[in-house]
């Protein structure tokens, strides 16, 4: 399993690198943030499966890439209408997005999270008393933040892969980080954690990246972290982006 970043600036302008089909449901969206996300989760999607796949990664190229949805939701791709012996899974934050490319990863789950302020009332609602634990025992008001941020991103890592989202209470799964101390220091290395569920417990691994946080959570496997595609943006460096605010709808 691999990764790549791609930020919103990134995306190139025009139409050109979608297929006719992604392109008639851009420009469906009226609301700005919307239609970005969708455009930016596309974008990294063809540029991993380019990188991986060693296929060209020009504007016209990229159109022959297809980011599709099976019933389920879980993206698939196709090049030049041919469906892919792999898999992509996508997540995007502020204006940045992740992909993981790989071999059938239909059963895992990946999110992407800003470290930012989260209240007492968000940590006693959304969090089991274990992880209200490891957010009472991080250090400082960034460690406490990162904690409260990274177990909310795995909870909805894990909850992809039970195909339920937040429609199901985030307290009937529970992360277990491996190294409760680790939250609050800023490292770019993956980490062990865990997510327990009524389904079984489910391996998975996180990161910090500057004022980012990712996990990935699978039903299996997950022996090794995902490795980075040599082009991909660099996370740590990253800073969220809003452009959507100022021009809320598509003109």
């Amino acid at each position: 399993m691999q990764w790549l970043v791609r930020g919103e600036s990134q995306v190139p302008r025009g139409h050109q690198w979608l297929t006719a089909t992604e392109a008639a449901r851009a420009s469906t969206m009226r609301y700005t943030k919307r239609r970005n996300e969708y455009l930016l989760r596309r974008y990294a999607g063809k540029c991993a499966v380019a990188a991986v796949v060693g296929h060209p990664s020009d504007a016209a190229s990229l159109g022959r890439i297809a980011v599709l949805n099976r019933v389920t939701g879980a993206p698939y791709v196709e090049v030049d209408g041919r469906t892919l012996d792999m898999d992509i899974s996508l997540t995007d934050r502020a204006g940045w997005a992740v992909c993981l490319v790989g071999p059938d990863l239909r059963a895992v789950g990946v999110d992407l999270e800003i470290v930012e302020p989260r209240s007492d009332g968000f940590v006693r609602d959304f969090l089991t008393p274990a992880e209200r634990e490891i957010v009472g025992g991080a250090s400082g008001s960034d460690g406490h933040d990162a904690a409260a941020n990274l177990i909310w991103s795995a909870k909805e890592s894990a909850l992809k892969v039970l195909r339920t989202g937040l429609r199901a209470d985030t307290r009937t799964v529970e992360v277990v980080v491996a190294e409760p101390s680790s939250v609050s220091r800023r490292t770019s290395q993956w980490q062990r954690l865990s997510v327990v569920s009524a389904a079984g417990t489910f391996p998975g691994w996180w990161r910090r990246d500057g004022v980012f946080v990712l996990t990935v959570v699978a039903a299996a496997g997950l022996a090794d972290p995902p490795q980075a595609l040599p082009d991909s943006a660099d996370l740590s460096q990253a800073e969220p982006v809003h452009s959507w605010v100022d021009r809320p709808l598509v003109e």
